[in-house]
């Protein structure tokens, strides 16, 4: 019992001994200076590695304390790094810390140092750093070997976007060495003779086997790197775990980027489940299947952790097993019972255990859309029946299930297809027609739009068409057209016809539609309205008809500018009467008719009204074609008559009329400057504000001033082309009045030259007849006939003179004549002088028979006379004295000598001249062969005159007995008797 009692005495008084100790050691600073320090190189992180130990510190104490590092590099004093680390030390403890250098350690040589610092709240102030530790060197060029030239790092693993700081090393301070990053030179710091540094920013992953990097000495050594870059290891994303039979889970998730190189593998990714507390390594990138536990555990708390050689990345779930459930994908998916409207689909489930229900998703898709959705509940059977189908029509069902309890996610979808038989055609054909003449009878083209596949319930076949005269009920025609044929061409006969048009596929008929043409139906004229078009189309309005209209529709030409264009047509119920057309092909600039008709209740159609517009109007693409007119000295007439507005990109609201004038002129009254550049010319522009006015006086102009001219149309959107203008000269003042009287004369001077030309032959019958030829005279046969057979006409040369007569008609003597043949009455003529030519023949006895010759065109006096006489001429010689002629043609000579030079002096229409002839020999020139007995001279024979010569050449007439006696010698050797 003692004992018991002196053991706690002698344990308390220890106790007391080792705090008294422990409180004398902590109340003095101690100089606790680290010791121990070693330091080691890992050149394949690049890190330094530091060690060491607090020899001063008790092995049973245990102090806080604070360590300040310091590393430098080539030389202690080149102090590049200076940290502190504090930890709890106890007695005796080997501290480590390391660190990661940027420069490569086999570029230069480290020193580090470390000192310490007690900062312990048991230890009073003040505190104070211990000594430095001596420096410790890391060189890692020791091992370098003897090679010239040296680049660092080697086969470097660095992440895409990292700082890489390259390095070489070289053995001769003397260098040119050049560094190059894919071909591309790149240029860095020196840090020492030998040693210089590159640092690359934000490298970036250029392929799977690396970047290239190397350095060269020219000559001397050249040496390489790969830098190994790695995309990012990324966080797995869409991480996921469900069951579909409570049996094992499948966990998915998204990896990202695959981080692989040659010098790295693929990242891994561990499962870890915090509740059960294991853990197992995924074979797969993307998935890993867990087997569910049998002790019925609900909870589940996964990490999935994805690592590479760089780094780490992880992510949490937690969930109940019960909420992620995703059922198996159905089976056995049927259909029976197909008809056209109606189909009856089954299919089989995956139970998910424990007698639990699924929520089973129908859809059923035609055309690509969901046209049916349904959700029924199945355990193991599922049956549903789709109606309201469309016949002939394709289809597809699909199946798809969720879990009932807790809806997680759908099953993957089962489907099939199946299809609908064909049924009759269950609506009418939308019918319209055109009713036009040829060759005086009625033609009808009827049009039908094909029925849509919803209401064809099939294909279509072949249309009929039932034809009805309802002025005569046997006349009856059945027409069936193949399709797709959607227009057929009825010729008939005036009247009025009702036409059935039907739609056959191969099980019926459609409803008959039902059009009737009335014979006086089309001869309906209405007014034509605008209608004005935007984008959306033509919205149009029309007045309500009587109540037997069954409806309305509007009729127009998608493309008007193609004849014969294919009518479209719209229809429109009783109680409407607006409506909007529209159609892709309606285009800009693009005149649109529409015709508005009225449906009756006989089936009648009636024209209502007519409407024309654009969709957008244009600015006109081309310019009349003007024609001038009525130009005067002070206006002229335009005119564009020809012009044609419906083709026009627009309506035309009127005219521009542009008129240039020479520099200084005004506008015209009604005209106005513009603002055209028109150099030394002023131009004026009028409007017209009359689109159907379609002629223009321009008036108060200047004579002979020239003026330009240009007529473009304008609409809403703008106005026609400035083209070339058109020039036109004004005549000077008077122009016109000499037009008025020299057309008239040229005109009438035409006309007599055109009455001449075709009259050529009478005038010259009557004015200039032909002159005869004696050997075609009637006289010549009477004389042979009658008194020498032998008788002809002489040649001139042959022919001697005996007289030479000359009449003179004086000025007053103007008389016509009574008769050709009879004497002139009541003249008064101056007898004439006679010249008595003598033949040359010696033995000539005497005056021969003589042919008096007369042209009454050449002396109408004479022509009166009715007798010969001798030829009278103006003496030459005066009486009594003979002058020879040597010769006719001598005479013959001298006389024409004499009338031309006597031509002048005598006036027109004074003298006339008659000459007789001697007969003419048996035979023209024989003279040897005159009968020797002539026969006595009978009377003249009266003969067209042959040679007219001059009366200008007589003398004034003489006394008759003066011409009695004054005879005129033709030969020298024979004498007046």
């Amino acid at each position: 019992m003692a004992l018991y009692t002196v053991f706690p005495t002698v344990f308390l008084l220890a106790l007391l001994s080792l705090s008294t100790y422990q409180s004398k050691v902590l109340s003095k600073p101690l100089p606790l200076t680290p010791e121990s320090l070693k330091v080691s190189i890992n050149s394949a992180h690049q890190c330094l590695h530091l060690q060491w130990m607090v020899h001063s510190l008790a092995y049973h104490q245990e102090l806080k304390m604070v360590f300040q590092i310091q590393i430098s590099r080539f030389t202690t004093s080149n102090v590049i790094w200076t940290e502190s680390y504090s930890t709890t030390v106890k007695g005796n403890q080997v501290l480590r810390w390391s660190w990661e250098s940027e420069l490569p350690l086999e570029c230069a040589t480290h020193f580090v140092r470390v000192r310490s610092m007690v900062d312990d709240a048991r230890i009073p102030e003040p505190k104070f750093w211990s000594n430095w530790s001596r420096w410790e060197e890391a060189d890692a060029q020791n091992s370098l070997g003897q090679d010239l030239l040296f680049l660092f790092p080697k086969d470097k693993l660095v992440e895409e976007g990292s700082d890489v700081t390259i390095c070489y090393t070289s053995r001769n301070p003397q260098h040119n060495i050049s560094c190059y990053l894919e071909g591309a030179q790149i240029h860095g710091k020196q840090l020492d003779p030998r040693v210089s540094a590159f640092e690359l920013k934000n490298v970036s992953f250029i392929r799977r086997t690396g970047t290239n990097i190397f350095c060269e000495d020219p000559g001397v050594a050249m040496k390489g790197t790969v830098l190994f870059v790695s995309k990012i290891l990324e966080e797995p994303k869409d991480f996921s775990c469900e069951t579909q039979d409570f049996k094992n889970l499948n966990c998915t998730w998204d990896p990202g980027s695959d981080t692989a190189l040659p010098k790295q593998p693929s990242q891994s990714y561990t499962l870890f489940e915090s509740f059960s507390g294991k853990k197992i390594l995924c074979e797969h990138r993307n998935f890993c299947n867990w087997q569910v536990a049998q002790d019925s555990q609900e909870m589940y708390n996964f990490t999935l952790v994805a690592e590479n050689y760089l780094r780490k990345r992880s992510v949490n779930i937690l969930f109940n097993l019960t909420h992620r459930v995703h059922p198996m994908i159905p089976y056995n998916l049927f259909f029976k019972n197909i008809s056209a409207t109606n189909a009856t689909v089954t299919w089989k489930v995956h139970s998910a255990g424990n007698d639990s229900t699924l929520l089973c998703q129908l859809e059923l898709f035609g055309e690509g859309k969901v046209i049916q959705q349904q959700n029924v509940s199945v355990k193991v059977n599922g049956e549903y029946l789709f109606n309201e189908l469309e016949p002939d029509t394709k289809y597809v069902a699909q199946v798809r299930c969720a879990y009932a309890d807790h809806f997680w996610k759908w099953s993957e979808p089962i489907s099939q297809k199946f299809n609908t038989p064909e049924a009759a055609p269950s609506e009418a054909l939308d019918v319209w027609r055109n009713v036009r003449l040829v060759s005086g009878h009625p033609t009808v083209n009827l049009f039908w739009k094909p029925l849509s596949k919803s209401h064809a319930n099939g294909k279509i076949l072949f249309y009929k068409v039932f034809v009805e005269n309802l002025d005569n009920p046997s006349g009856l025609e059945d027409l069936s057209i193949p399709a797709p044929a959607n227009s057929t061409e009825l010729p008939l006969d005036r009247g009025s016809y009702q036409i059935h048009v039907t739609a056959h596929n191969s099980v019926g008929a459609s409803p008959a539609s039902v059009i009737v043409i009335s014979g006086d139906s089309e001869n309906r004229e209405v007014e034509e309205g605008r209608v004005n078009g935007t984008e959306d189309g033509f919205s149009m309005s029309w007045k309500p008809q009587a109540r037997d209209t069954v409806g309305y529709i509007v009729e127009w030409c998608d493309r008007p500018q193609d004849l014969p264009c294919d009518p479209q047509w719209k229809n429109v119920g009783p109680n409407t009467t607006s409506t909007v057309i529209s159609s892709d092909t309606f285009r800009p600039g693009v005149r649109y008719n529409f015709r508005i008709y009225g449906i009756s209740t006989d089936w009648t159609a009636h024209l209502l009204e007519r409407k024309t517009g654009y969709v957008e109007e244009l600015a006109p693409s081309d310019n009349p074609r003007v024609v001038t007119s009525n130009l005067t000295s002070h206006s002229f007439t335009l005119s564009w008559k020809d012009y044609s507005t419906e083709s026009q990109p627009g309506f035309i609201q009127g005219y521009y009329l542009y008129l240039k004038s020479k520099a200084g002129e005004q506008c015209l009254p009604g005209f106005k400057k513009t603002g055209l550049l028109t150099g030394d010319s002023v131009c004026c522009k009028h409007r017209i504000d009359d689109p159907e006015q379609k002629t223009f006086v321009v008036e108060n102009l200047q004579p002979e001033s020239i003026y330009e001219f240009l007529v473009t149309p304008y609409t809403s959107a703008g106005e026609g082309p400035l083209g070339a203008f058109t020039k036109v000269t004004t005549p000077d003042e008077y122009s016109h009045i000499l037009i008025r009287i020299l057309l008239p004369m040229i005109f009438c001077v035409l006309l007599i030259m055109i009455v001449c030309y075709l009259k050529s032959q009478w005038l010259k019958e009557k004015c200039y007849p032909d002159i005869p030829d004696p050997y075609k005279s009637s006289v010549l046969s009477v004389i042979k006939s009658k008194e020498n057979p032998h008788l002809t006409i002489m040649n001139v040369n042959d022919c001697v003179p005996d007289a030479i007569e000359v009449l003179n008609k004086p000025e007053g003597s103007k008389k016509q004549f009574v008769d050709a043949r009879k004497s002139l009455t009541e003249a008064e003529f101056t007898k004439p002088t006679y010249l008595y030519l003598l033949p040359t023949e010696k033995n000539y006895p005497g005056s021969g028979p003589c042919i008096c010759f007369e042209n009454f065109t050449y002396n109408q006096a004479a022509s009166g006379s009715g007798s010969c006489g001798p030829f009278p001429v103006t003496p030459q010689v005066p009486p009594g004295q003979p002058g020879p002629l040597t010769s006719p043609g001598n005479l013959l000579k001298a006389l024409e000598k004499n009338y031309m030079s006597s031509l002048g002096e005598i006036p027109a229409g004074e003298a006339s001249l008659n000459y007789v002839s001697q007969l003419a020999s048996p035979m023209s020139g024989d003279k040897d062969n005159l009968p020797t007995n002539p026969p006595e001279p009978a009377l003249c024979s009266e003969y067209k005159m042959q040679m007219a010569i001059p009366l200008g050449l007589a003398s004034p007439p003489p006394s008759e007995k003066s011409r009695l006696s004054s005879p005129t010698f033709l030969d020298q050797g024979e004498h007046h008797r």
